[in-house]
């Protein structure tokens, strides 16, 4: 069955359309290798994984090893937030301890301690507006945005109802300090490579 046919059947069955049924469409559709797919607010975004992000994202998750095992750390899994279809594979997600999957096998965003985004040029407003909103909203403590185009970092805390209280933002070359938070480090901005 296509993704057409797929839409037709659900159109004429008057089922609503959910998450599970947009990422078995993604699925079946030939997105191409090296491409990250994610659904935010509905939408459908698909963003190349260049080598500028990959390591920055690399760097943030080595730089978590160092406190934290590597079961806690996940990269491009999906996880449910709260709105309207919000499925994000986000780029680095640090779990809380004792983290448990839901009954669908997934990840619960009420476990999610920190959120590391290093952001594409083309989707770049999704992780300072609705992705940032839909993180504030489940209460994630931390969360993080990486800029390699401006060379700036973006932190943002104090989730309560509904945004972050607090933000911050840095060049790279000044560190992350995460030691007054729950994830409880310092990350080292200086190999960020820009661009």
């Amino acid at each position: 069955m296509t993704v057409l046919e797929d839409r037709i059947e659900m159109a004429e069955s008057g089922d609503e359309l959910t998450l599970d049924m947009m990422f078995e469409w993604l699925d079946k559709m030939p997105v191409p290798e090296g491409y990250k797919a994610e659904i935010v607010g509905g939408h459908i975004f698909m963003t190349p994984q260049r080598d500028t992000r990959w390591d920055i994202i690399a760097d943030i998750y080595d730089q978590l090893r160092t406190k934290y095992p590597r079961r806690r750390l996940k990269s491009d899994v999906r996880i449910d937030y709260p709105g309207h279809l919000n499925g994000f594979a986000s780029d680095v997600t640090l779990l809380a301890e004792g983290a448990a999957k839901n009954s669908k096998g997934r990840w619960r965003c009420e476990d999610v301690v920190l959120i590391a985004e290093v952001i594409p040029r083309k989707t770049a407003d999704n992780d300072y507006g609705p992705k940032r909103d839909a993180y504030a909203a489940a209460g994630v403590p931390v969360y993080l945005i990486v800029d390699p185009y401006s060379g700036e970092w973006h932190l943002h805390t104090l989730p309560k109802d509904g945004k972050y209280h607090s933000s911050v933002c840095f060049d790279f070359g000044i560190e992350i300090d995460l030691t007054r938070t729950v994830v409880g480090l310092v990350l080292k901005t200086d190999d960020f490579p820009r661009g």
